[in-house]
C-alpha cells in the first residue's frame, strides 16, 4: 500500500510537469507496466484529478478541474513560490496582500525544514525600500488581460499625465509592468495610433466593445516599446546624448523606464530620455560618472554649460 501511494504521488508529479505523457513513457519512468499506469490513473480520477486520455499516442494529460488540486513542487519551485508570495504581499496589486500571506502560511507549514531555512534566510536578509509605484485593482488587470486574450475592444475613462480627462477606446495588445507601474499597450481607435496607458489612471467602462482582428504590433518587444514611450513622450524636454561607455554598462546604471539606449559601437551608445526640467536631465546623466556629449535640445546644451561654469567656480583653487 505504501509503495502504491508513493507511486501515485510520483505519477501525479509527472503529470503536473508535462502537458502530454505517453503511457509507455510513464510506465518506464515509474518502473511498472502500462496496465499498472492505467490502474493508477483510474485511482487519481477517483480522487478527483481530471486526468484525460490523449488519442494517438495513447497517453494522458492532467486537465483543469472544478477545484485546485494539491500541487507537488520540487525544492527550487517551492522556494520560488514562497518568495513570490512574500513579494506579492507587499506588491503593487491592491487587495491581494492578505490572500498572499494566507497562501504563504499554508505553504510554509508543509515545507521541509531545509527549505523553510532558505525561505526564512531570504526574508530576514532582504530589506524592502517601500512601495514607490502605483497600486492597481487586480480585477481591472484581470479584465484587461482577458480583453487582450479575447481581442475585445476596451472602453475606458482616462486621466493623462497633465490631468486632462478623456474617454478612450482601444484594442488591447499587452500588459507591461515596469517595476513601478502597470501599463497597457493598445491601438487607440480614436487616434488611429499605438498608445501606452497607465493602468492606475484608467477606469474601465462596461460592457467591452466589439471584437477586433489582430494588428501587426509596433515591434516584437512590447516591453522595449513601452519603455521608450514612457521614458520620453510625456515630458516637456526630449534629450539625446552620446555616452562614452558600452550600451550594457549604461543600461545597468539606469531603470529601464528612464530612457532608451542604442549601441553606436563597442565603446559608446546613444541615450534618449525626457524630463520636465533641464536640471533633472543634466544632473541625472552626470551622476552616472561617465563622459557624455549633449546633442539636444539646445536649451539643455546651454544649461549644461552654465552648470559646468558654476561648478568650476565653486571649486577652490
Amino acid at each position: 500500500m505504501l509503495e502504491t501511494s508513493a507511486r501515485l504521488l510520483r505519477l501525479l508529479s509527472l503529470l503536473q510537469t508535462h502537458r502530454d505523457w505517453p503511457g509507455t513513457e510513464l510506465a518506464e519512468r515509474l518502473g511498472v507496466s502500462t496496465r499498472t499506469v492505467r490502474r493508477d490513473v483510474g485511482r487519481l480520477r477517483e480522487l478527483g484529478y481530471p486526468v484525460h486520455a490523449v488519442a494517438g499516442t495513447p497517453g494522458y494529460r492532467l486537465g483543469p478541474g472544478t477545484q485546485v488540486p494539491p500541487l507537488l513542487l520540487d525544492d527550487d519551485e517551492a522556494v520560488a513560490v514562497a518568495v513570490g508570495l512574500r513579494t506579492a504581499a507587499g506588491g503593487s496589486v491592491s487587495g491581494i496582500e492578505e490572500t498572499s500571506l494566507r497562501a504563504l502560511a499554508k505553504l510554509e507549514r508543509v515545507l521541509p525544514s531545509r527549505l523553510r531555512h532558505r525561505v526564512h534566510a531570504l526574508r530576514s536578509m532582504t530589506v524592502p525600500m517601500g512601495r514607490a509605484g502605483s497600486v492597481v485593482d487586480p480585477a481591472a488587470l484581470a479584465a484587461i488581460a482577458a480583453a487582450c486574450r479575447d481581442r475585445e475592444t476596451l472602453r475606458f475613462d482616462y486621466r493623462a499625465h497633465d490631468g486632462q480627462d478623456s474617454v478612450r477606446a482601444a484594442e488591447p495588445y499587452r500588459l507591461v509592468h515596469s517595476g513601478r507601474h502597470w501599463y497597457l499597450l493598445g491601438w487607440d481607435t480614436g487616434r488611429a495610433a499605438w498608445r501606452t496607458y497607465r493602468i492606475d489612471r484608467l477606469s474601465l467602462r462596461t460592457p467591452n466593445g466589439p471584437r477586433f482582428a489582430p494588428r501587426e504590433p509596433p515591434e516584437d518587444d512590447a516591453a522595449a516599446y513601452v519603455s521608450r514611450s514612457i521614458s520620453s513622450s510625456p515630458y516637456r524636454y526630449q534629450a539625446r546624448f552620446t555616452v562614452h561607455a558600452p550600451a550594457e554598462v549604461v543600461a545597468g546604471l539606469m531603470p529601464a523606464t528612464a530612457g532608451t539606449i542604442e549601441p553606436i559601437d563597442e565603446r559608446s551608445c546613444a541615450l534618449s530620455s525626457g524630463a520636465n526640467h533641464l536640471d533633472e536631465l543634466a544632473v541625472w546623466v552626470a551622476l552616472m560618472d561617465i563622459d557624455f556629449v549633449v546633442h539636444e535640445p539646445p536649451e539643455l546644451v546651454g544649461r549644461v554649460r552654465a552648470l559646468a561654469a558654476r561648478l568650476t567656480g565653486a571649486a577652490p583653487p
